[in-house]
């Protein structure tokens, strides 16, 4: 990897233990509130999220435990 720069990754992760609209609301400003998140849409009916983000920055577990964090579980 080249100095400074970015390596944008999309995921999909799955959420369990939303059940409302602030609850979806909730998970989007924390993943939106991670350094190196440039985008993330949670999708309440789904139950999941669709997050990009600098893979440099972060990695999949950390994302997960971004959900924890928040109160919910990773499925």
């Amino acid at each position: 990897m080249l100095f400074g720069k970015k390596e944008k990754t999309q995921i999909t992760l799955n959420i369990e233990g939303m059940h409302c609209e602030m609850c979806s609301s909730r998970m989007q400003k924390a993943f939106l509130a991670a350094k190196g998140v440039y985008d993330a849409k949670v999708d309440l009916e789904n139950k999941c999220a669709q997050v990009t983000y600098d893979a440099g920055k972060l990695s999949e577990e950390d994302l997960k435990n971004i959900i924890r964090e928040t109160g919910y579980q990773p499925a």
